[in-house]
């Protein structure tokens, strides 16, 4: 990055940690800024440094620096939060980089003592050895750190059966405002420290307005509890700091509950005509001691079949509104009664047990990537701000009702969701923030929206802590005696107001420091892309609980820069640099070709992992395609784009003559001159150079082959120039299954080198080309079977985005099918029964995320083989892993999935369609892998 001066306060920051020796843990980088200055929430403040600190030791001395040089401290753990509640002015604070060691599990005392930046689903999955588990579970729980749902009193849908964080909390040990570090627990008396003794003054002038505003339902997270410090609660401070949102207090250790986590669980399915309807039945539901009760509109389940198909969608009861309500417990007959008799109670249309467990799981997961599905739900983009409202239960009903009239009064829309048991209500909601006007209109309807769920008796915030978002609404629902106990706490943990300024004491409006204003006046399909992203940090959950495809290259380096929201912040920053109106902070990115940019995409695979798995449905990988583009066009490319980018070509070139195959061969063989041929094409020296053929596959085989029903083998670059392409099995399965299959007299690539090139232009005229030579076959109804998942995915992705209007692309986008989708279409064809054979499965990462791999697993099922199928990407996409300076990542990355699962099976069969898969298998595992043909073909 471009060096910078700092700014006096953050250069005396700078010094004063070099003097204790850890300078390195801060960052003052713009790029670090940028990635920093935002959250889940609406809210864009720009912080002065950000520090990673590695031992609670040095946590400790980069808060008396900051304190020292008056900095504000904002603490952050997988900045996740929907209200604004970690980000800050000064210094952010990440305590998930390294202080996230589970130091102990105690399974008699039903304890674990961890470091605040600790995931739950790590947590769990520790405690469950013990058949223990953290109770509250945020949807975010596979990235959410204990530190951060501590400090917003994170509930999630468990929380109905195991409590808020507030209350699965035994102990703490905080440094606060002041730099007082205290040891917190039940035997912690008042008199043990200065701020503990006034803090009970504090408490002992108040006690009639705490215990009469106060605690009066569950959900009640808004402001500080102050609750628990009364007498008959015995003080209990560890739990009052729980919700504080770092405002108080910095954690630095937590001891906490674990609960049983009985053995027998089901889901019941309930469907309602409505969302209200189903809110009317919340008080009867919780009656029958649920884990969860959790809402969903049918609007965002049918995101979910648009995106991924209707398979994706397991069957529903009739109606527009959900209730999906969990079960547990130790004896399955008591849980099946319970189940009919809640059932029979709950006034549902329909209702019945999921009996399937792979149905559950895929109906929880809808509902836990709510926040994000909700967010691209509706025709124009829903944002959060009036996040988690609650009201007790039995108001829930008619609560939804007035506040969806409401909606209706001032012309917006809404998909609410959430924890119904506990009345707690999440919506995103279409503000129309990048219109003028759009700000004062969001404050107006949050401001009515508060008015309304006070008179309810309810509270602004539910679970997500107050926040930017809310802090300034609490007025409406607290009395002036309450509020101004609010400020004498702060005063005596933070007399300096450094803790996470501007939040629950002295609050910023809330329709300050929007990030979206900066877009007001700007029509820019790019811009409205990358701000798809909210936040919620999904593409980060992997790392931690090894699931999806997104994001590879996050899973290997742990920073933020490489995860698809970093890089979305970042873009997010570079589309402000030409826009008018921009909010307070200027742009700290300015530019396509600016280094923060490129530092962020650097290490994308371009595996399209996040198009799928992203609930909001970023595309990470044509944003740096677009990117790349408009960076050099018009200029000197980097000597990559032109070898690897243009490989295709090359690849024609030399096996169209057949005496440069073995020339080239030999050359790339050849100590020297390989090192030569490496430098020049841009590829690491520890890479292998691929082998052409001598011919081109389709030069090898017979324009027609057998007779049956006509079918196209669309032989893409790297099957048809490179070795191990596995043409030859692809024939004889296809004439196996009655079909007569051709090659393509003419070349047709999909330009998919010139598009993760970002050479646009380029790949426009190879897909117009292409395009001639398909579409009409396609358009005469014959099958055009893709042996390449990268290359097939390029019709159903990337063409039509690159040659938008272009008639032709759907009718060949239609007609381009997976080798299994054809067959698996095929009545008379069955598969070969493999019973006895180990298959280790490579699914390419194009193939998963755009083609859809349910077709294959279901063909491979019916085989009879035992199947492993590896989550993850293989690490080398495309040209990324030959590219010098990605191979340790590429390495790392093939380290996290792929290659401990084939080293775990060394006698399986491992199969892989993508050329790049098989190539990285045999560089690394030294593993010649199989395609899907070659397999069934029974060549293995």
């Amino acid at each position: 990055m471009t060096a910078i001066a700092l700014p006096e306060q953050t250069a005396e920051l700078a010094s004063a940690l070099a003097r204790h020796g850890i300078e390195q843990v801060l960052d003052t980088s713009t790029l670090a800024r940028a990635l920093y200055s935002t959250d889940a929430s609406l809210y864009r403040v720009v912080p002065q440094a950000v520090a990673r600190p590695r031992t609670i030791d040095e946590l400790a001395a980069v808060l008396d620096a900051a304190r020292a040089v008056g900095m504000p401290i904002t603490t952050r753990g997988a900045g996740t939060s929907c209200a604004g509640n970690a980000v800050g002015p000064g210094l952010v604070v990440d305590t998930a980089r390294h202080l996230n060691t589970i130091v102990s599990i105690d399974p008699e005392a039903r304890t674990a003592v961890v470091q605040p930046g600790v995931v739950q689903a790590l947590l769990t999955r520790a405690g469950s050895a013990y058949g223990l588990r953290f109770g509250p579970d945020p949807s975010t729980h596979t990235r959410c750190t204990i530190g951060g749902m501590i400090g917003n009193n994170a509930c999630g849908p468990r929380a109905l059966g195991y409590g808020r964080s507030a209350d699965n909390v035994i102990g703490l040990e905080v440094i606060t405002g002041t730099g007082e570090q205290l040891r917190l627990d039940a035997a912690t008396a008042r008199e043990s420290s200065s701020s503990l003794a006034a803090l009970g003054r504090v408490v002992d002038g108040a006690l009639g307005t705490i215990r009469t505003e106060f605690g009066r339902f569950g959900r009640q997270v808004s402001g500080y509890s102050l609750e628990h410090l009364l007498p008959e609660n015995r003080f209990a401070v560890a739990r009052f700091l729980a919700g504080t949102e770092g405002t108080l207090a910095v954690i630095t250790e937590a001891t906490v509950r674990l609960v049983d986590d009985p053995p027998h669980k089901l889901m019941v399915a309930l469907g309602y005509p409505s969302m209200a309807d189903a809110g009317d039945a919340a008080a009867v539901i919780t009656e029958f001691s649920p884990t969860a009760a959790e809402g969903l509109d049918r609007r965002i389940v049918d995101v979910v079949a648009r995106r991924l198909g209707p398979a994706a969608v397991p069957p529903l009861p009739r109606g527009d509104g959900w209730m999906f309500v969990e079960l547990v417990g130790d004896d399955p007959g008591e849980l099946g009664s319970r189940a009919r008799r809640l059932i029979a109670a709950a006034g549902a249309l329909e209702g019945y047990v999921v009996e399937d467990p792979l149905e559950a799981a895929a109906l929880w997961k809808i509902r836990e990537d709510g926040a994000g599905l909700a967010g691209v739900s509706l025709p124009t983009p829903a944002y959060a701000g009036w996040e988690d409202a609650a009201v007790p239960p039995a108001k829930l009903g008619a609560y939804l009702r007035d506040f969806d009239a409401l909606m209706t009064e001032r012309g917006l829309l809404g998909l609410p969701y959430g924890h119904f048991g506990d009345g707690c209500v999440h919506i995103r909601i279409d503000f129309p923030l990048t219109s003028p006007g759009g700000s004062e209109l969001y404050r107006e309807f949050i401001e009515a929206a508060a008015d309304l769920v006070a008179g309810y008796g309810g509270s602004m915030s539910g679970e997500h802590g107050d926040g930017r978002a809310r802090s300034a609404l609490l007025p409406r629902m607290y009395s002036p005696a309450a509020l101004e106990l609010f400020g004498q706490v702060k005063a005596v943990f933070d007399p300096q107001n450094l803790m996470n300024p501007g939040v629950l004491v002295d609050p910023r409006p809330i329709d300050a420091d929007l990030r979206a204003v900066a877009l007001v006046g700007r029509e820019s399909r790019f811009a409205a892309e990358v701000h798809r992203c909210t936040g919620v940090g999904k593409c980060l959950a992997n790392t931690t609980a090894g699931l999806g495809v997104m994001c590879p290259s996050f899973q290997a380096t742990r920073e933020e820069k490489d995860s698809t929201r970093g890089r979305a912040r970042v873009l997010q920053e570079m589309v402000r640099s030409n826009s008018s109106g921009l909010a307070p902070g200027g742009t700290l990115v300015d530019g396509w070709r600016s280094p923060e940019v490129h530092a962020a995409l650097d290490l994308c695979l371009s595996c399209k992992g996040c198009a799928r798995d992203c609930p909001t449905g970023i595309d990470m990988a044509t944003y740096k395609s677009e990117v790349l583009d408009r960076t050099w066009k018009g200029r000197l490319r980097p000597r990559s784009h032109y070898a690897l980018g243009w490989l295709p070509r090359w690849g024609r070139l030399i096996t169209r003559a057949r005496v440069l195959a073995p020339l080239v061969n030999a050359v790339t063989a050849t100590p020297g001159l390989r090192n030569l041929v490496r430098w020049s094409a841009g590829v690491d020296q520890r890479r292998n150079l691929p082998r052409f053929s001598a011919r081109s596959a389709r030069s090898r085989m017979p324009k027609m082959v057998g007779e049956g029903t006509p079918v196209v083998v669309w032989v893409d670059s790297f099957s048809d120039c490179f070795t191990g392409g596995g043409v030859e099995a692809v024939v004889a399965v296809l004439e196996s299954a009655g079909y007569a299959p051709r090659f393509l007299e003419r070349n047709a690539c999909c330009g998919l080198t010139w598009i993760s090139t970002g050479q646009h232009d380029g790949a426009r005229r190879q897909l117009r080309h292409a395009l001639d030579v398909l579409h009409p076959i396609a358009a005469a109804g014959t099958p055009i079977v893709g042996l390449e998942p990268s290359c097939t995915a390029v019709w159903r992705s990337d063409a039509a985005e690159l040659l938008p209007g272009d008639p032709r692309v759907p009718t060949v986008g239609s007609a381009v099918v997976t080798l299994a989708e054809l067959l698996s279409a095929t009545p008379a064809w069955a598969p070969p029964d493999l019973s006895g054979v180990e298959l280790v499965v490579q699914p390419h990462c194009h193939h998963a995320s755009i083609l859809g791999w349910q077709t294959d697993a279901a063909l491979l099922a019916r085989t009879g083989a035992t199947v492993t199928t590896v989550g993850g990407c293989c690490g080398l996409a495309g040209n990324f892993g030959v590219e010098k300076g990605h191979y340790e990542v590429s390495v790392k990355v093939a380290e996290h999935d792929l290659l401990p699962a084939v080293r775990a099976r060394p006698d399986a069969v491992v199969l892989a369609d993508g050329f790049s898969c098989r190539t990285q298998l045999a560089e690394l595992a030294d593993r010649t892998a199989v395609t899907l043909a070659e397999l069934l073909a029974g060549r293995f």
